[in-house]
């Protein structure tokens, strides 16, 4: 009876531990903050390192340039409040900015070529939302 007793007294307190453990958050505000400030710190390097270029290769550079600040913010969102909605959230966002990098790059070409690159662009980007709505359910 009393190792009984003991078994459920270290199961409970497991549970307690594993419970506090779990609602703690991964990150706190802080870290976060300074990790925000890093990413529009990377962008703005990111973003001077497009000035030399010329033309669509500079709206290429400024689009990857967008897409990686999106991204990165969106997976430090999920990284501080982690969620299944913060997760489908982030592939969308990262959907979305290799979507706009594909549509910069199909600007350089023209005709039947161009309008092949937008749809396979197009294609991709539905696949990528639909991967990440499968993944949040």
């Amino acid at each position: 009876m009393k190792r009984t007793q003991l078994t459920l007294l270290a199961a409970a307190l497991g549970a307690a531990f594993s419970v506090a453990v779990s609602a703690a958050p991964v990150m706190t505000k802080a870290s976060y903050d300074e990790s925000g400030q890093a990413i529009e710190a990377q962008y703005k390097s990111a973003k001077a390192a497009c000035k030399p270029l010329k033309d669509n290769a500079q709206d290429i550079c400024e689009a990857n340039a967008k897409g990686t600040q999106n991204v990165a913010h969106a997976e430090l969102k999920a990284e501080y409040k982690p969620s299944h909605e913060t997760r489908y959230d982030a592939r969308v966002v990262k959907a979305d900015a290799d979507y706009s990098v594909a549509r910069e790059m199909c600007d350089d070409k023209a005709g039947n070529a161009k309008d092949v690159c937008m749809k396979e662009a197009k294609a991709a980007r539905v696949t990528a939302k639909s991967n990440a709505k499968v993944s949040l359910k």
